[in-house]
């Protein structure tokens, strides 16, 4: 088992609070690290998939003959093919392995292919005749629910009508908006990419880059017929994720080939199947009212939301309850009424998207809250500061906060943080940039704050673990966990825990893989420090305190009177140093499973205590806009983080401005376009994301640190947090340099040149 390895130390390396370099930074930057694409095997076939055109229609028939009689093809198989369940889903059970009788979105999976060639490959799949009827699609989300069902459970996913306190209060002073949110794509660099190689009993080995393990696992054996201890997944490189690859993708594919050609099968997605082939953020839209008192005192809060699932359920059912419980910000309010429901239609399948609902409906609680400073003559932050949560508080669900909610201190910090936003001189710096198409005389600044939060970890019930396991050997700790890196960074963490909590010189991470531990749970929801963290350090705990018990009755001194650290094992009162080497020539070891407490489902009225914590974010943008060309540069960003404990300064803030990057590009030019189904643009030549040249300098006002009950060394995750408040503070500037409405993100040349109601 191969593993992640750092050098012996000299007490040097760091520990927790200290910057700590990745171990897989270097591999990286250089090209010698291995990602999922770079997979070799000796009898390597080559897999391909054949995708409908059509976001709608029937399947009369599927010719493969002469696709079968193509050089150098193994297989060619269809949905009867799959030889378990025929179809999956994240937390529904409702998405086909491979479309048999009807096609629900365009790029849905019809037939597979094996061959010894590429080339051979991408013969075979234009070789294969489908005979379609073509259906109309159903595209629009808001009346999707009085249309025929294009699914056999329904077209709505989950409905939740939230309820909180007395319906009867309204407010002195009332202001209410339509949002949207247009759909984003994760964009990670690396696409869909694998392996499966079949054993002689009929098991399956898959390499491949997830989110997951476990999960995937689970859903490859049921649509295999497999009992799970034949199906192995291992973590192969991962190319970013951003919850894309929570779902699966090319997983049963390469399997079923792999089972059927008895020889190794790897798959790699164009970036433009890429685009068709996973998840993305739901499009939203959102009608909202504000209730407040003349002294700013939020009263209630109405809003309906509706989130575009797509053609499958995928984790639509949480991204709704996230949007619904999350609706009016962290702020205090008494009363309010929350209808919230995905749907499905025809257009392409939406999931899990770093934010994960929070996103979506900050951009409109933050735009409220601008407008309803307006209407009562109020600063923007004073607003927020009169209505922050604080401990104590109940949210919209009746959950009372019992940790840590540090909201006006991210405000303040964020509010007060001198900008170093210099007005440009230099063509350049202008919206527009080389193409020096700015006139300086059309080009106006604008600064705006915004605010933002979201759960940690899963919720509702959800029975949320990481299992891990700690072995001490010749001064070496050896850490087993299935938790996906994906990006985020446990690589290093995981090794300044264990520092931490043993003192060891060395650290081996071994690979992920579901042969060798149980699950450690998804690698989203800002999750992993917490979970696979914390079951790390209770495992590390409990080996040290084996090892301790051991060397005391070993020596015959008091347990009490030991203590580890830099590599040594010393007694308090004298007379006693052991080399931790010497120590462990017989190993210790120790296995965990970590659970956060319990939580539970909403109930009728999207009441309960459905989430663990919390984390709190703000961002204020200071852009300039080209009122003549539509045209915006995002000048500064300056971001205050509720962080609970940093564990890695560095690492950090490479989240902070990855998170803002996204925030970014969602506010101005990020959208997967899509018309009557069909994507428009799915290439990086036509969708387009912030590049070093569009992003600006993000500024870290204050990291926020107070210990969070429960958590790893009081750490909250940090992943998703600065992609929610980011995208609303630059739309809200947009909104401050222009003096327009601007409902909808990404905002458009044309919404600033043409805005609505104008001619």
């Amino acid at each position: 088992m191969t593993g992640t390895r750092v050098a012996r130390r000299t007490g040097t390396a760091p520990r927790i609070g200290e910057s700590a370099r990745r171990p897989d930074g270097v591999p990286k930057a250089t090209g010698s690290f291995s990602f999922s694409s770079d997979l070799r095997h000796d009898r390597m076939l080559w897999g391909g998939t054949l995708r409908s055109p059509h976001p709608s229609a029937r399947i009369r028939s599927v010719q493969i003959g002469e696709a079968v009689a193509v050089t150098g093809v193994h297989a060619v198989l269809l949905s009867d093919d799959v030889p378990g369940q025929k179809v999956f889903g994240l937390e529904h059970r409702d998405q086909p392995v491979l479309a048999g009788d009807v096609v629900r979105y365009e790029g849905e999976p019809i037939a597979i292919v094996a061959a010894d060639h590429p080339e051979a490959v991408r013969t075979a799949l234009r070789a294969i005749v489908v005979d379609y009827e073509v259906l109309t699609p159903v595209v629009d989300p808001m009346t999707v629910e009085e249309t025929e069902s294009i699914h056999p459970d329904g077209n709505l996913i989950r409905r939740i009508h939230l309820r909180h306190g007395s319906q009867d209060v309204v407010g002195d002073v009332q202001v209410e908006g339509t949002y949207e949110v247009a759909m984003q794509d994760q964009a990670f660099l690396g696409p869909e990419s694998g392996m499966a190689v079949p054993a002689d009993d009929g098991s399956i080995d898959l390499y491949v880059a997830t989110q997951w393990l476990h999960s995937d696992r689970d859903q490859v054996a049921d649509c295999m017929g497999l009992d799970p201890e034949k199906v192995r997944l291992t973590l192969a490189g991962v190319g970013g994720a951003f919850g894309a690859r929570e779902d699966l993708s090319l997983h049963v594919h390469l399997c079923m080939l792999a089972q059927h050609t008895g020889r190794p099968v790897k798959m790699v997605y164009s970036r433009e199947e890429s685009f068709h082939g996973h998840v993305h953020r739901h499009p939203a839209q959102m009608w909202y009212r504000h209730h407040a008192d003349r002294d700013g005192t939020l009263v209630r809060v109405e809003a309906r939301l509706i989130l575009d699932g797509g053609a499958y359920a995928s984790s639509s059912s949480a991204v709704i309850a996230n949007a619904t419980c999350f609706a009016a910000g962290p702020y205090r309010v008494p009363s309010a009424e929350i209808n919230g429901a995905a749907v499905r239609t025809n257009n392409p399948p939406c999931g899990a998207m770093r934010g994960f609902g929070a996103v979506q409906t900050c951009f409109a609680h933050e735009a409220q809250m601008d407008r309803l400073a307006k209407a009562l003559g109020m600063d923007p932050v004073e607003l927020r500061l009169h209505n922050a949560l604080v401990p104590g508080d109940k949210l919209l669900t009746g959950q009372t906060i019992t940790g840590t909610a540090p909201v006006a201190e991210v405000i303040r910090t964020c509010a007060e943080h001198p900008s170093a936003a210099a007005i440009a001189t230099d063509p350049l710096e202008l919206p527009g940039g080389t193409g020096r198409t700015a006139d300086p005389g059309h080009v106006v600044r604008g600064e705006a704050l915004a605010l933002g939060f979201k759960n940690l970890m899963f919720s509702e019930g959800f029975d949320d673990s990481s299992e891990a396991s700690c072995r001490l050997l010749d001064g070496v700790a050896t850490i087993t966990s299935a938790c996906a890196e994906v990006g985020q960074g446990f690589v290093t963490v995981v090794q300044q825990i264990v520092r931490e909590v043993l003192g060891v010189d060395e650290v081996v991470l071994l690979q992920a893989s579901t042969a060798d531990v149980g699950s450690a749970g998804s690698t989203s929801a800002s999750r992993q420090t917490w979970m696979s963290g914390g079951a790390v350090q209770e495992a590390c705990g409990q080996v040290r305190v084996q090892l301790l018990e051991r060397l005391a009755t070993q020596c015959g001194v008091d347990t009490d009177d030991l203590v580890l650290a830099d590599g040594q094992i010393v007694s308090l009162s004298g007379g006693l140093e052991v080399d931790l080497a010497v120590a462990t020539e017989e190993p210790v070891e120790a296995s965990v499973v970590f659970r956060h407490a319990p939580t539970w489902p909403l109930d009728e009225h999207g009441q309960g205590s459905a989430h663990v914590a919390f984390a709190f974010s703000a961002h204020r943008a200071i852009v300039d806009v080209d009122t003549e060309l539509g045209l915006v540069k995002v000048v500064e960003l300056t971001t205050s983080q509720d962080v609970g404990r940093v564990l890695n300064p560095m690492q950090v803030v490479g989240q902070l401005e990855g998170g803002a990057a996204q925030g970014v590009g969602l506010a101005v030019m990020e959208e997967v376009l899509v018309t009557d189904g069909r994507i428009r643009n799915a290439s990086f030549t036509d969708y387009l994301v912030p590049t070093a040249l569009d992003m600006p300098p993000v500024e870290i006002a204050a990291l926020i640190e107070q210990a969070e009950p429960g958590a790893p060394f009081g750490a909250k995750g940090i992943g998703e947090a600065p992609a929610i408040s980011s995208t609303a503070a630059v739309a809200a500037a947009i909104r401050n340099a222009t003096g327009l409405n601007l409902p909808r993100v990404p905002v458009r040349p044309v919404d600033i040149v043409f805005p609505e109601g104008a001619t």
